[in-house]
């Protein structure tokens, strides 16, 4: 099975799911999305897999800069925006397979998402 996680290794929650993907013996493609930030066709595609519509499904809206760009109120189009420039806004862990993706908080959500019997 192909699997890809947009990992931030500073994050606690992002190294936790890169424990579990070990554990299943699983070697994903590791993107690290602050360095490498997601096309908008990819945060699409992530979203469809994801099983929602709304961006901020995955979005990390604490951040300073969701704020600083007023986004509370923002449609879809306009958090897409955000999510491309600002790679920051990208919640963490993603863990994506060719069919489904999950946001690994708590990464044991990784775990039911790559073995089901779990």
């Amino acid at each position: 099975m192909d699997v890809t996680i947009w990992h931030n290794p500073r994050c606690s929650k992002s190294r936790g799911a890169m424990t579990i993907l070990d554990e299943l013996g699983v070697e994903p493609q590791v993107v690290r999305y602050l360095d490498e930030a997601p096309s908008r066709a990819e945060l699409e595609d992530v979203l469809r897999k994801l099983g929602t519509d709304d961006p901020r499904a995955m979005m990390r809206t604490g951040e300073p800069v969701y704020r600083e760009l007023a986004l509370a109120d923002a449609g879809r189009e306009q958090l897409l925006d955000a999510l491309a420039a600002h790679p920051v806004l990208i919640e963490r862990p993603i863990v994506i397979t060719s069919t489904r993706a999950v946001v690994g908080r708590p990464p044991e959500l990784v775990r039911e998402l790559l073995d089901p019997e779990s």
